[in-house]
């Protein structure tokens, strides 16, 4: 029983941090993210060496750091598509002009 009741919490806080990353910006929910996946693996690891609640907080500040960069690096994926688009525009302008 003590199981299920377990599962039971588990599944329904995994449906409520889902659906409360509706209204944040992509960096909340990188961030977010990172810091519940670390602290889930850090809970699992900690548990194997007798302390999950270190493990979950050591695991919530890594799995935070890890989504700063992921967001970081998404940023800097989705500002060299921009400058690719607005470069090709450019050119294209300039091929009518010519014309």
């Amino acid at each position: 029983m003590k199981r299920i009741l377990t599962f039971g919490v588990l599944v329904l806080s995994g449906a409520v941090f889902l659906s409360s990353c509706a209204g944040m910006t992509d960096q909340q929910q990188r961030a977010t993210t990172g810091t519940a996946i670390g602290a889930a693996g850090g809970a699992l690891i900690g548990a194997f060496s007798g302390n999950a609640g270190t493990g979950a907080l050591i695991g919530a500040g890594v799995g935070l750091v890890g989504g700063l960069v992921v967001d970081q690096q998404k940023q800097q994926q989705q500002r060299a598509y921009e400058q690719g688009v607005q470069s090709g525009r450019q050119q294209q302008q300039q091929q009518q002009q010519q014309k």
